[in-house]
């Protein structure tokens, strides 16, 4: 459950960026500009007046989205991931590795001998 409100908490965070960066600047802030290019589509207002009402929907579910998540990470959620799950079919190994294991092709060196010693010139 916790994934499916996370996946609609992101599609409506992305969609809030793209209708805050449609809207009309008012200030000459960072906005796009006028919308003058819109023809006799639709006029300013028109189009103000519902961007600004879907900017609106989309900031009340996005809060809905995150006060949620946040309940259900307070309450520890699922406790898992689903990546745990997947691989439940194959037992661990849990043996320990002593000392006692067969050598390797790497492992050449006898285990008694110490190591060489090089002389140092004076």
């Amino acid at each position: 459950m916790e994934h499916v409100v996370l996946v609609i908490h992101l599609i409506v965070t992305v969609a809030m960026i793209i209708l805050i960066m449609l809207q009309r600047s008012e200030g000459g802030g960072l906005g796009i500009g006028s919308s003058g290019g819109m023809g006799n589509f639709a006029s300013a207002q028109s189009t103000g007046n519902a961007l600004t009402k879907l900017t609106t929907y989309a900031a009340m579910i996005f809060f809905v989205t995150s006060i949620t998540l946040a309940i259900m990470a307070a309450r520890g959620g699922a406790g898992s991931s689903i990546l745990d799950a997947a691989g439940t079919d194959t037992p661990a190994i849990t043996a320990p590795i002593t000392s006692d294991a067969p050598a390797t092709a790497t492992d050449t060196k006898p285990k008694d001998s110490e190591p060489p010693t090089v002389p140092i010139a004076k």
